[in-house]
């Protein structure tokens, strides 16, 4: 919810001490999107780097002589794994379990791949969701090569915005990660494992609009490996972020997005060799994540860097002010040019934000009287243009923005009125706001400051140059103040009363 509503949704977690009640109003006004309060004290979210794991690691190490059991194990990332494992940690035995087994494309190959490698390998068809299913899968492994380690890699996507979301694609999401990691933890929690490896991912760290289902689903995932090692059980969950040679069910608007972010991909190696490292580590969830430090520097210096990954990037001008400076730079190039020129720059604008969104080479592939569905735009990049405009322009865009106004030409009409209507909008604001203080204080306070006969001359109708008897009470004369626009006001109080 929060990824899809940039600047509108603030979660506080906050505990029942008194003085964390206190500072409940102070949460909704930080620059924070997620504040947790603990015995009055505010905590945020950040990445930090962790340091090379010593000796004491708690994570697991993988039994040569056990055998371990791989989850999506017929999959492209289960099956480098698989490999992995047997030729860099020596392991003897391998149970490869997918949905499909023996019959998944590739899977026989891969089972006479890695026996040439000199490991027993063992391919079986099971739901692992399913308990019954998976007990007995476990009590097939032979005594003399008990179950020593558990890699969890199965996993499904279906993204979607959080509105398009419904209770089967939940199911979707959820069982493959969620449901079959709580059945092998149940399972296994007696059987003393060295590596109970979870693979979870970084939606779940960075929360990207679009993965509600998928975020949640490896959020858990992260909770239950901090929940097995609070228990004094083996476990590590690993947010990857995003793996070069393993990003098929990605299509070329999800990686640009992803890189526009800052991630860059992970080699096979790269990735293998942090799982390495993280077997070590006494940290329980980590993400395992390749950044684009000069993209977060640029994000940074313009104020759109998450909160997150503040602590890794050194501090610069991020504050409320800048974090308008895009929408500043535009409403400059806009002052003082013609409608004409302010239409074409605004659509401009969009064409650029939406060629961006999409990864095309130039905005003028987008054509202004083209609805973007019919170019690739769905709700979930959608979403993405409407954040990027509100960014970009400094307005609260509504979520059905780009189906409420399907071209680049419609989307600039709406911009161009919201831009000029908020211009009106804020004076009239600030002016009723004036009004308003001036009617709190007493008139004895006004007359005392000196001011009184200054803002009643004011009020006159000379000092906006019309003509009318002239008032006969002090109290008629204060009522003239509301006859002025703040303009006239302002003017005057500097000595420059207009004609």
């Amino acid at each position: 919810m929060q990824a899809e509503n940039p600047g509108r949704v603030v979660r506080g977690d906050v505990d029942d001490a008194v003085e964390s009640g206190e500072l409940l109003g102070a949460v909704s006004v930080l620059d924070e999107p997620q504040v947790a309060v603990r015995g009055g004290v505010c905590f945020v979210r950040r990445l930090a780097r962790v340091g090379a794991a010593g000796a004491e690691g708690v994570g697991g190490e993988l039994d040569r002589e056990g055998t371990v059991l791989i989850t999506g194990g017929t999959g492209a990332l289960g099956a480098l794994v698989a490999r992995h494992v047997i030729e860099t940690h020596g392991v003897r035995n391998v149970l490869l379990v997918s949905r499909r087994g023996e019959r998944a494309p590739g899977a026989v190959e891969l089972c006479d791949e890695l026996t040439a490698l000199g490991a027993s390998v063992r391919v079986a068809a099971c739901d692992v969701a399913d308990r019954e299913a998976m007990a007995a899968l476990l009590a097939s492994v032979p005594a003399d090569a008990p179950l020593t380690g558990v890699v969890h890699t199965a996993g499904v996507i279906d993204d979607g915005v959080i509105t398009a979301l419904t209770p089967e694609r939940l199911d979707t999401v959820f069982r493959p990660k969620v449901d079959a990691a709580l059945v092998l933890d149940e399972l296994t929690r007696g059987m003393g494992l060295a590596a109970f490896v979870l693979f979870s991912s970084a939606a779940g760290t960075f929360q990207a609009p679009g993965q509600g289902n998928y975020a949640a689903a490896n959020a858990f995932l992260d909770a239950l490996a901090q929940r097995r090692r609070a228990a004094g059980l083996a476990a590590t969950s690993l947010a990857w972020g995003l793996w070069s040679q393993m990003n098929a069910s990605l299509n070329n608007v999800d990686q640009q997005r992803m890189t526009r972010g800052g991630i860059i991909g992970l080699s096979s190696e790269e990735g293998l060799g942090l799982f390495d490292a993280a077997l070590q580590s006494p940290t329980a969830a980590l993400a395992l994540v390749k950044l684009d430090f000069a993209e977060l520097r640029s994000q940074a210096g313009a104020g759109t860097l998450p909160a997150l990954l503040r602590a890794l990037v050194p501090a610069g001008r991020r504050s409320a002010q800048s974090a308008t400076a895009n929408a500043d730079g535009l409403l400059q190039r806009l002052a003082g040019v013609s409608p004409g020129e302010r239409e074409q720059i605004l659509l401009e604008t969009v064409q650029q934000a939406a060629a961006a969104v999409l990864g095309f080479a130039s905005p003028d592939q987008l054509e202004p009287e083209r609805a973007l569905d019919e170019i690739g735009f769905d709700s979930l990049t959608a979403v993405e243009l409407r954040n990027s405009l509100s960014i970009l322009t400094g307005l609260r865009l509504p979520s059905t923005l780009i189906f409420d106004y399907p071209t680049p030409m419609a989307l600039m009409a709406y911009l161009r009125d919201e831009l000029d209507g908020g211009a009106v909008d804020e004076i009239e604001s600030n002016e009723a706001d004036i009004r308003r203080a001036l009617a709190t204080v007493p008139i004895d306070r006004l007359r005392a400051a000196g001011v009184l006969n200054v803002l009643l001359s004011l009020a006159r109708p000379e000092a906006t140059g019309q003509k009318t008897v002239p008032a006969a009470s002090v109290d008629e004369e204060l009522d003239l103040i509301d006859g002025m626009n703040i303009g006239d006001l302002v003017q005057r109080a500097l000595g420059n009363p207009q004609s």
